[in-house]
């Protein structure tokens, strides 16, 4: 188990910025976008034999020749105002088949990750993923945040259209982030590095389909954009979110009626300062998740 480097560029304080695919893939898109915009040249990755079953075997006349895992890559990238490192993971290690990262494997991964954007004078991680809300696939997402140090909140606060995990109305202050993205920023913070982990709004009717959500992703990419001074080309995305959004039109039309009319009252709610969609009332709230959970219960059992 280690770390494969192919060069050692000289870098000033850069940040880390990590991407893992999940809900929507909204994080991975995002800082995958970011990487691609800035043109940032790949240096390292973590070797994949202690974390990961290959993905395939590739075998010639008869022979195994070689093995094919998921790559979990570095890249990295001098900008005007800040040097950046990228770490692209294209799986969680993960155990008992689950879909994300936790127990062991988690933590050397984290760490490893962590190892690399300390060796280059690293003092600030960014992560991101999903949060799964009650809003409509037609309205703007948000981007909730999350950072693992109180000086951060203030910073987090002026960022555009974003707002904090423990301002969600209704959460008493508290909330999850699944997998690595939550992980690292804790190991982060034991480690000394500031982090904060930026997640992109999905619907909560859509969480459950393996369609990416790059609406979500544009929010998270301009969040981060305007953070690093980086000028950004959102059309790829724009393209993609076309594509995703007549696949989300087909599945929603197939919606019971009932159900429809509650999930368009999203469509025309507005948000407070404690970032909750009005007019839905904790009763409508209830009743729309209930009647989500039923419908996507009975299109399980069909398939």
């Amino acid at each position: 188990m280690g770390i494969k480097f192919y060069q050692e560029p000289k870098l000033e304080k850069p940040d880390l910025i990590v991407g893992w695919p999940g809900i929507g893939n909204i994080g991975i898109i995002a800082i995958d976008t970011l990487r691609e915009t800035v043109k940032a040249e790949r240096f390292g990755e973590i070797e994949p034999w202690d974390f990961f079953y290959p993905k395939r075997i590739l075998i010639k006349d008869g022979e195994l020749k070689d093995m094919e895992f998921p790559s979990n890559k570095f890249y990295f990238q001098r900008t005007n105002k800040k040097d950046l490192i990228f770490f692209i993971g294209e799986e969680q290690p993960s155990e008992l088949g689950e879909a994300y990262a936790r127990g062991e494997k988690a933590y050397q991964m984290a760490n490893l990750v962590l190892d690399v954007g300390l060796k280059f004078g690293c003092q600030r991680v960014y992560t991101s993923g999903a949060a799964v809300s009650l809003i409509h696939h037609t309205t703007k997402p948000r981007v909730w945040a999350v950072p693992n140090r109180e000086e951060l909140i203030d910073e987090v606060k002026g960022y555009e259209n974003t707002i904090l995990m423990s301002d969600i109305a209704g959460r008493g202050g508290q909330g999850t982030i699944t997998g690595l993205n939550g992980l690292l920023l804790g190991v982060a913070k034991k480690r000394g590095l500031d982090g904060i982990c930026l997640m992109g709004e999905i619907p909560v009717y859509l969480q459950g389909f393996p369609i990416p959500y790059p609406e979500a992703s544009k929010s998270v990419v301009e969040v981060l954009a305007t953070k690093l001074g980086v000028k950004i080309d959102l059309s790829s995305l724009d393209d993609l979110s076309e594509q995703v959004e007549r696949q989300i039109e087909n599945l929603y039309q197939k919606i019971p009626s009932e159900v429809k009319e509650r999930l368009d009252q999203l469509k025309y709610a507005t948000y407070t300062k404690q970032a909750e969609p009005e007019p839905i009332t904790e009763e409508d709230k209830k009743k729309i998740m209930a009647d989500i959970d039923k419908f996507f219960k009975k299109k399980s059992e069909e398939s």
